[in-house]
């Protein structure tokens, strides 16, 4: 059973949808009992990085994730979801994250596209390719430059590169995975990602 962490933030039906798709027994929760069962957890999200961790304080969540993170059990966060397991975001200003992984979450920095000279939107929203300084688990069977599909206007800087297994390029160089033992995270959508990130999601649910 795949637990989907309910703290009401944004996108969290359509992760729980692709996992329908995959065939998953999938469940929409904030009970730490139903929590700590899973087989698999997952801490989607889209929203602000301040409003998400006054949420997750509020419904007791912080101690349940870490006990996961803590476990062997595969947890996996998506967007805002990679965001939270760091320490701080410029996006909020004074508030801890859950320091699960060393890193802070910068915002994408303004200028213009060097390939067309036109303005760098932000957020980004679209896809981008991928490259793979270490291939993690989520990988597995997926080429080099393959397209996945971001919507952020904040990126990771982790404080060790050795966790970074994925990476694209939006003004600056964007950490777009990261692997730990059991704990993983995407900063782009693999459950809007189409083929690659039903495979993605698909590689998370095996391991």
């Amino acid at each position: 059973m795949v637990a989907i962490i309910d703290y009401d933030a944004g996108n969290i039906r359509s992760v729980e949808n692709a996992m329908t798709m995959l065939g998953k027994e999938t469940v929409l929760t904030r009970d730490p009992g139903v929590i700590r069962r899973a087989d698999h957890v997952i801490l989607p999200g889209v929203g602000s990085f301040g409003d998400a961790m006054d949420r997750i304080r509020r419904y007791g969540l912080e101690e349940v994730i870490r006990e996961v993170v803590q476990s062997d059990t595969p947890f996996l966060g998506i967007c805002l979801g990679l965001q939270l397991l760091f320490e701080e975001s410029e996006e909020s200003p004074g508030v801890k994250g859950l320091s699960v992984l060393r890193g802070k979450i910068r915002r994408i920095p303004a200028g213009t596209e060097p390939e067309t000279g036109t303005l760098r939107k932000i957020p980004q929203i679209g896809w981008n390719n991928l490259a793979f300084p270490r291939q993690g688990r989520l990988f597995r069977d997926i080429e080099e430059g393959a397209y996945v599909y971001f919507v952020h206007s904040y990126y990771l800087q982790a404080e060790s590169k050795e966790i970074v297994t994925a990476t694209t390029q939006y003004g600056v160089t964007v950490e777009a995975s990261v692997e730990r033992n059991n704990v993983f995270a995407c900063q782009f959508h693999p459950e809007k990602s189409a083929e690659v990130g039903l495979q993605i999601l698909t590689n998370f649910l095996q391991v």
